[in-house]
Parts: structure tokens; C-alpha cells; sequence
């Protein structure tokens, strides 16, 4: 029969696999410094040679970077969901842009039913972590930071969901979301109401994902998610209005 005696595993082998799988989990993330040679050694209790035929393995492999006089990183793996042209496309179309809340709606919606099932009491800390930060930059009204908070939420959501497709699926839609592809996002945490709703919605997400409750947690983000259509609809019917006002205005002068 034609079974063969199992071999021992190389000790470089071993720590492949162990990076490849916080790589996968998003535990590590693209353009992350791994510790220096000395510390990673003695975490994964392996030789500095074999930590070397493990780095060099994973370097082939495209996982892994050095930068000269810097380190060694985890490679920029995920690069664009999109081309360029397609990028461009989305940015100019109105409808790209609903189409991508409704999108992040059912995807979203999801990840926080399964994150309610299947986050570890850690995940979920790290959620309420998050949220406190919310709760204490609410105060300073500085949008960009609410910005950069509220898509870091919405992040660990999809971080506890434990789903390694949908994380980094989303993780590269998230980085066009913070370059303000589909939408500025600062723009809705400059108005005071909007702020206070956006916090109240993101509380509730919170307490139903620190409560474990599937149903609850889906509601609260397509509750959230129905405002932010909503509001961006009416953002953008009250600029057509301002850019019809203003072509009447001078068309009426130059007549």
C-alpha cells in the first residue's frame, strides 16, 4: 500500500506556516514591521538560521519585504480590488456610490451576525475599544479623526467576523473609502446633527455586538447605513440645487 513514514517537520517550515496564517488572518498587516531578528526568534523559540530560511522562503513567495536599513515587512499584499480606470469610473458615477453602501449594507450586515456567533471576548474588546475612542473624539469635532474612527470600527466588525475572503476583500474597499473614492466622509462629520446620530448609530452596533445578539447587530448597521445613503442623497440634491441657483443667477446678470 502505498503509505510512506511521516517526516518531521523543518523548524523554518513551521514558522512559514505560523506567518502565512497570521497573514491570512489579518493579524498581520500589509506594511507591517516584523520584530527584529532577535526578538522573532526567541518568540517562535527557533534559531536565528532557521527564522532566516524562513523569512527568505516567504520573501520568494512575495509575503514578506526587507527594507534596507529598516527591516522586514509584510509586503503590500492586497493591493487595488479595482484598476485605476475603473477607480476613476466609480468616483465619477453617482450610482457607483449607492451601489457601494448597499453593497457594504448586506456584507456588513453579515459580518456582524457572524461576529456576534463567532468573535472571541477579545475581538468584541477590541470593538468597545474602538468605540470609546469614538466616544471620547466626539467632543473635539475634528472630522478627520471621527473619519478615520469610524471606518477602524467598522474594520474590527469585519476583523471579528473571522472570515479571511471578506477581510481582505474589505480591507482593500475600506483603503478606497479613506481616500474618498466613493464619497468624502469627512464632509458628514462636519455637520453637529449628523455627528450625534452617527454616534448613536454606531452605539447601537456596539451594545448589540457586545450583547451577542445576530439580529440586533444586523438592524443597527443597516439602520446606519440607510442614514448615510440618506444623507449623502441629500448632500448631493442640495449641490445640483446650489449649481442650478448659481447658473440662474448668472444667466439673469448676463442678460
Amino acid at each position: 500500500m502505498p503509505f510512506q513514514k511521516v517526516q518531521p517537520e523543518k523548524l523554518s517550515t513551521s514558522v512559514v506556516r505560523q506567518i502565512e496564517q497570521l497573514i491570512l488572518r489579518g493579524v498581520l498587516r500589509p506594511g507591517e514591521r516584523l520584530p527584529s531578528e532577535r526578538e522573532l526568534s526567541d518568540r517562535l523559540g527557533v534559531s536565528r538560521p532557521s527564522l532566516r530560511e524562513a523569512v527568505a522562503e516567504l520573501q520568494d513567495n512575495g509575503l514578506l519585504e526587507t527594507r534596507a536599513g529598516s527591516g522586514v515587512f509584510v509586503a503590500e499584499v492586497l493591493g487595488n480590488a479595482f484598476s485605476p480606470a475603473l477607480i476613476r469610473l466609480f468616483a465619477a458615477h453617482d450610482e457607483a456610490v449607492f451601489d457601494y453602501i448597499a453593497f457594504r449594507r448586506d456584507i456588513e450586515g453579515l459580518a456582524a451576525d457572524r461576529a456576534c456567533r463567532m468573535a472571541s471576548d477579545t475581538d468584541l474588546q477590541v470593538i468597545d475599544t474602538v468605540f470609546k475612542r469614538m466616544e471620547a473624539a466626539h467632543p473635539k469635532r475634528n472630522p478627520a479623526e471621527e473619519a478615520a474612527i469610524d471606518a477602524d470600527f467598522h474594520m474590527a466588525i469585519i476583523e471579528a467576523s473571522h472570515n479571511t475572503i471578506m477581510l481582505h476583500m474589505l480591507r482593500s474597499m475600506f483603503d478606497l473609502l479613506r481616500e474618498g473614492v466613493f464619497y468624502n466622509r469627512n464632509v458628514m462629520f462636519k455637520q453637529r446633527t449628523t455627528r450625534d446620530d452617527l454616534l448613536e448609530q454606531h452605539r447601537a452596533i456596539n451594545t448589540a455586538l457586545q450583547k451577542r445578539d445576530p439580529a440586533a447587530a444586523r438592524a443597527a448597521v443597516t439602520a446606519h447605513l440607510d442614514y448615510v445613503e440618506t444623507a449623502l442623497r441629500d448632500e448631493k440634491r442640495a449641490l445640483r440645487n446650489e449649481v442650478v441657483a448659481r447658473q440662474r443667477y448668472q444667466h439673469e446678470r448676463e442678460r
